[in-house]
């Protein structure tokens, strides 16, 4: 009599047993928005940030269990031109990025099933029975260089659905299987990455040299420059201004020193007809392509008398308006 009921006892602890185990194990994850703000592409540098995966593993069960979490990022809502994952803005164009497990940003943040990104990293979350464990991953993030060629304006892409295909799954005593055959608990975590492509541009200047005269009896030519880069399709004007002395005519520009000057003027062409200055018709136009434009600028001294030696300058500002 008294082992029937030790016997009834194990059987009623073993199913006591069973029942806690099968109490259902679940993680929460979410990702944080990827936001590059504005960047300037016209150097070509690449531009880098991150977001935060966050994890929150629940474990009901008597056993300490550890939770296999396997995060497969794909493409995204922009697309991807072979292992390149984009950002699309409203015309459809495109901005090249990736995503990174490591600082460094060496190696991608691939899926299982869409291994031309690479692989998803194994992330392992151990929890003791009836307890809560968090844990955090940082996604590194970056827009990658030499996209001098790219419309300004925003850019996005939203990771959602099949793009965020994460799968966890629970282990007890056996190792935890590979990401690449777990497809258990899918739970989608979506985000959105963005940028904004500044609508800019970069001057910089070559000095006009007239040399070194004895008398002004002629003209005497010289030519520098302005190199421009603006983004793609960006508009933009330039102007110069009357230089140190302030002259309100582009051609009545003076070169000083101490109380003696020597006139001179600054050309939109080389016969020296179109004169180059702030006012309406004065100013240089142009649209942008994201590479280097370079514009001659020409100057002229016009025969005039010839003030006592030594060497005379003049500081002109290029403004470029866009």
């Amino acid at each position: 009599m008294r082992s029937a009921c030790l016997r009834r006892l194990l059987v009623l602890l073993t199913l006591l047993l069973g029942s806690t185990q099968a109490l259902a194990q679940s993680c929460t994850l979410a990702v944080t928005g990827i936001n590059f703000s504005s960047i300037n592409l016209l150097s070509g540098a690449s531009y880098d940030t991150t977001a935060t995966f966050n994890i929150s593993c629940s474990n009901p069960g008597l056993l300490a269990a550890t939770f296999r979490i396997c995060p497969n990022i794909e493409a995204g809502a922009g697309g991807a031109s072979g292992a390149i994952r984009q950002m699309q803005n409203a015309a459809a164009q495109t901005l090249n990025f990736q995503l990174y497990q490591d600082a460094a940003r060496t190696v991608t943040w691939g899926s299982a099933t869409a291994t031309q990104f690479g692989t998803p990293p194994t992330i392992d979350v151990a929890v003791n029975g009836l307890s809560q464990a968090t844990t955090s991953r940082t996604v590194y993030a970056r827009v990658l260089g030499n996209q001098q060629a790219t419309l300004g304006g925003p850019y996005s892409s939203v990771f959602s659905g099949a793009n965020t295909r994460f799968n966890y799954k629970a282990y007890y005593l056996l190792a935890p299987a590979l990401c690449s055959t777990i497809t258990d608990n899918p739970t989608q975590a979506p985000f959105t990455v963005q940028a904004n492509v500044d609508r800019t541009c970069n001057v910089s200047a070559q000095d006009i040299n007239f040399g070194n005269r004895g008398f002004l009896t002629t003209a005497i030519n010289a030519t520098g420059g302005l190199s421009v880069t603006c983004t793609l399709d960006l508009p933009y004007s330039i102007s110069l201004d009357g230089g140190t002395s302030g002259a309100t005519s582009p051609t009545q520009r003076k070169m000083v020193r101490n109380t003696a000057a020597v006139i001179y003027g600054l050309y939109q062409n080389a016969a020296h007809t179109l004169p180059w200055g702030t006012a309406v018709g004065q100013t240089v136009a142009g649209t942008g392509t994201g590479a280097v434009q370079n514009l001659p600028i020409y100057g002229r001294v016009e025969a005039q008398t010839t003030p006592v030696p030594g060497t005379y300058t003049d500081t002109v500002v290029a403004t470029v308006t866009y």
